[in-house]
């Protein structure tokens, strides 16, 4: 077996370091966390933490990248194959019904979030990051706009801003009472495409 580059293990130990944090952030919050917790679970010593990410901040905002990627990977799956509108928001809604308001993941979303607004910086990434999901909302709208032959009732972006905050609103509610229903975010795409 040959051996791994300096790239290819730093490459590995960032992942490693990564899915550690992401356990670790999901079952104890961010506040809880500490880097020396993350190196130790991880079977690093904190300088691998430190050679990998600048602090806690970075580090953490590397788990949000990791979670909402693996979380966007699993709605394409889901939508993949769905031939109609209706179709589609069926696949959506069961998405939703396993995702939203996953108690860990909308916690540690919060709380991140909370801490973001201390420091402008960690502020301004994560703004940026919630701009890209906005963007990514918008273009399937406007794809899927063009494909069904719907008129939006107003801009692609004022619905995707419309929909994401709606998604995370109904996430921290289901966190709280996971008996709140999700059905109201396919109806919300329904009225907008005028059904």
């Amino acid at each position: 077996m040959p051996r791994m580059t300096r790239v290819e293990s730093q490459a590995r130990t960032r992942e490693t370091l990564v899915a550690t944090a992401t356990e670790l952030f999901l079952q104890d919050g961010y506040a809880a966390t500490s880097l020396e917790k993350v190196a130790d679970e991880a079977g690093f010593s904190k300088g691998a933490v430190y050679s990998n990410f600048r602090n806690k901040d970075e580090l953490c905002l590397a788990v949000v990248d990791a979670i909402r990627a693996g979380q966007a990977h699993k709605m394409a799956t889901a939508l993949e194959g769905a031939a109609t509108l209706e179709d589609m928001l069926s696949a959506f809604q069961r998405w939703a019904e396993e995702t939203i308001g996953d108690q860990a993941w909308t916690v540690f979303e919060v709380e991140f979030a909370t801490r973001a607004r201390q420091d402008d910086a960690v502020r301004r990434e994560l703004a940026l990051r919630n701009a890209q999901i906005r963007a990514a909302i918008t273009l399937l709208l406007t794809e899927h706009a063009e494909e069904f032959g719907i008129v939006l009732p107003m801009p692609a972006e004022d619905c995707a801003t419309a929909l994401l905050s709606l998604g995370v609103g109904l996430g921290v509610q289901r966190a709280i009472d996971p008996d709140v229903g999700v059905a109201v975010l396919p109806g919300v795409i329904r009225l907008l495409a005028g059904g």
